[in-house]
């Protein structure tokens, strides 16, 4: 039975990356970050954010509401 892939699909791709709007970043020197995973939840966020916090002590992760999957084009 064939597979349905939705990544092959832009506007599913695009849909699907608008719903996870929490992002967990680490905080990298010079002022800059990387997004280490997205959640649709906040709570799922806050969760993980938890638990690399245990795992990584000495990294430091920041919890963000990810506006930029609405304004990509």
């Amino acid at each position: 039975m064939p597979q349905n892939n939705v990544t092959s699909n832009p506007e599913v791709s695009a849909y699907r990356d608008r719903l996870n709007t929490w992002a967990i970043a680490r905080l990298l020197p010079d002022l800059e970050q990387t997004v280490v995973a997205r959640f649709r939840s906040r709570s799922n966020a806050e969760g993980h954010l938890k638990r690399l916090k245990q795992l990584s002590p000495q990294a430091s992760f920041v919890l963000v509401f990810d506006r930029q999957s609405e304004t990509h084009e």
